[in-house]
């Protein structure tokens, strides 16, 4: 048997990454120099400690602006669930992202206007069709839009869908909704009508923006005609607008839909609306779980802008010369806050349409190369799929611009980070590994880019996130896996879940009364390094012991012949539960007896002998969503046929007919 960490000595607990040169200059730095803080632990200490402090100082460093100041920072009144925020504050994200810019040499805090000439946008498709925006171009694009919207009856407050691919227009709809105080509402344009339905269905949507088709793999996705059937769905809908982008025969129908094109054309470009309060919903961004309704988790204009902000500022350290690509979609948290963080410090965003191995699985690569990209986020998932295609897709391209490389959705395997962290980053870039999710539109642990790094860490709380690690009976924990948990609130937290307040305190606060429970597993070790293990509510129960998948799925990927593994609990009339995986393998390799006996040996060498795997399935693909996290509850309901599924966010539901199959035997 062997392993892919073999050939290399095993570096989990050694620090990989030493900051030097400029990452030692970055704007962290400054801010720490302005706040007399000797060192990043320090500052992590005193922004856990005190929350108030770090929140109002950061703010006034970044350089928000505020049509209103406001007169406290926050109200506890109700209790940390209830936090409002910016009390008597007014602003408008768009105002402090898009117009800041536009004013040439114009200066807040530590910020400094980009200049409206200076580029905002990249966008590149399938076929190799690019286009570009200047801050002025996108701000035009935006305002036009903004008045069409007005022009159908959009008030502040109300809802609109946005259901496209990743194309420029994307961008500009969402920034169009903050500009008027409409809420956007990014849903995957891969998904199904049902989905959208229910999403649109759930905020009241007035209108939903949308495109006659999209391109994925070399295919044509037929947008516009799940839209049509969800608007059945809709008796709120009022109006569909189409952009006209990939040209395909679509239905119409008079007096509903709208061509985007036509319609602005000869409009004037609207204001931005500077009178929203601080706590004005900006976005309903709805999670994608594969169980039950998905929850619409509502984010506020000062909320999100100061979480993003410091997120893409502190932890990235994203500059007016950053060329910023994170592969996602509008549909993922990390789609809005790219564009609103990249804006905001006046870098240039690249947005991609299509998938990331088509037309060959070096298309990422070029990308990054022939944009000059300085900051490349990418999926553990992703790169795991990537990497089993082989080396010689990566040896064609250039990697020196690169100084800045991301990551977040699901816990990474150790090869598979050393893998992107010395193949991609050339040993000479950080990982910056976050974790937080939808419901904070922003990281709960992130690293700074001053940080030395462990494989697979996520370095720290984020700044101004009071982070910790509980047992069951809320003790803390050092250097023991446990739930991963917020004490503190944070300006960015979702305010509930709409339309589902007894929903949002059974999810967060019922576990820990009066502490933010999150779901996920996490270790601090006896340095202070953070890792996660994946979600709590997964987690596995062999013989009495509890294992979370994602263990068993790294020491799965550690055979030379596997490139992806998911991992299930089953039940066992002896152990309670057993583990059933399933791998797929390298293009090279090939299933045999010897194999599953190898790999079932090799988790029970690397967890103890109970964990041995009952069975061991070789599969042609993993059931994921379209933002790459493996999909395991929707694998276990079809491998033990416990009903209907709703599948809507599920990229490849044709996978699960297999994992069936195998169930059944």
């Amino acid at each position: 048997m062997t392993t892919k960490t073999e050939s290399a000595k095993d570096t989990h607990d050694q620090v990989i990454w030493k900051p030097e040169g400029k990452y030692l200059e970055s704007r962290v730095s400054d801010f720490m120099r302005k706040q007399n803080v000797a060192t990043w632990q320090e500052l992590i200490k005193k922004s856990n400690e005190d929350t108030n402090w770090f929140w109002q100082e950061s703010l006034e460093y970044m350089g928000f602006n505020w049509a209103k100041p406001y007169s406290k920072l926050m109200d506890m009144s109700k209790g940390f669930e209830w936090t409002k925020w910016f009390v008597d504050g007014k602003l408008n994200i768009i105002d402090n992202i898009i117009d800041f810019h536009l004013q040439d040499g114009k200066t807040l805090g530590s910020r400094k206007a980009a200049g409206k000439n200076h580029k905002a946008l990249i966008w590149e498709g399938e076929d190799g069709a690019t286009r570009e925006f200047t801050y002025a171009e996108l701000n035009t694009l935006v305002s036009k839009m903004s008045t069409l919207f007005l022009n159908l009856g959009v008030k502040p407050g109300d809802a609109v869908g946005i259901f496209m691919p990743m194309v420029p227009e994307v961008v500009a709809a969402l920034f169009a909704c903050l500009k008027i105080g409409a809420v956007a509402v990014p849903v995957f344009s891969g998904y199904g009508f049902e989905a959208l339905a229910a999403r649109l269905d759930d905020c009241e949507a007035k209108v939903l923006i949308t495109t006659d088709g999209g391109m994925r793999r070399g295919k044509l996705v037929q947008v516009k005609k799940d839209a049509d059937e969800a608007a059945k769905l809709l008796p709120h809908l009022k109006n569909i607008v189409v952009m006209k982008h990939c040209g395909n025969e679509i239905n119409w129908t008079e007096g509903r839909d709208v061509w985007l094109h036509e319609a602005i054309k000869d409009l004037q470009e609207a204001k931005t609306n500077l009178e929203l309060d601080a706590e004005h919903p900006s976005m309903y961004l709805y999670t994608s779980g594969t169980t039950g309704k998905p929850k619409g988790t509502v984010h506020t204009h000062a909320g999100a802008l100061a979480q993003i902000a410091k997120e893409v500022g502190f932890c990235f350290d994203c500059q007016k010369d950053d060329v910023f690509f994170w592969f996602t979609d509008i549909g993922w948290m990390m789609g809005p806050w790219e564009m609103i963080g990249v804006a905001f410090w006046g870098g240039t965003l690249m947005i991609y349409e299509g998938g990331p191995d088509y037309p060959t699985p070096a298309r990422v690569w070029e990308m990054v190369e022939h944009h000059k990209v300085t900051t490349l986020g990418i999926g553990p998932t992703a790169v795991r799929h990537l990497r089993a295609q082989g080396e010689q897709w990566i040896q064609k391209s250039d990697f020196s611009k690169l100084r800045m490389l991301g990551s977040t959705g699901e816990p990474w395997d150790q090869d598979s980070y050393m893998w992107l962290f010395e193949k991609i980053g050339q040993s000479r870039c950080p990982i910056i590994n976050i974790s937080g999710g939808t419901e904070v539109v922003g990281s709960l642990l992130a690293p700074l880019p001053l940080m030395p790094l462990k494989p697979c860490a996520l370095g720290g709380p984020g700044l101004g996130m009071d982070i910790d690690v509980f047992d069951d009976n809320a003790k803390s924990l050092k250097n023991e896996i446990g739930y991963l948990v917020c004490k503190k609130p944070s300006p960015s937290m979702t305010k509930s879940f709409l339309k589902a307040d007894d929903r949002y305190i059974e999810t967060y606060f019922t576990k820990f009364p009066g502490v933010w429970y999150h779901g996920d597993w996490a270790k601090v070790d006896s340095e202070g390094s953070w890792f996660l293990f994946g979600r709590s509510d997964d987690t596995i129960k062999v013989a009495g012991k509890r294992v979370g998948p994602g263990e068993v799925e790294s020491a799965l990927v550690e055979h030379s012949q596997v490139a992806e593994a998911a991992v299930i609990g089953v039940p066992h009339e002896v152990k309670g539960e057993c583990l059933v995986c399933f791998v797929v393998l390298n293009k090279d390799a090939s299933e045999s007896e010897t194999l599953g006996k190898e790999l079932k040996d090799l988790v029970s060498k690397k967890l103890g002998a109970v964990m041995k795997p009952e069975r061991v399935h070789v599969v042609k693909a993993l059931a994921k969503t379209r933002s790459g996290k493996i999909v395991r509850r929707a694998i276990r309901a079809t491998y033990l046929n416990e009903g209907k599924l709703d599948l809507s966010s599920v990229e490849n539901p044709d996978v699960l007919i297999e994992i069936k199959s195998l169930g059944s035997k």
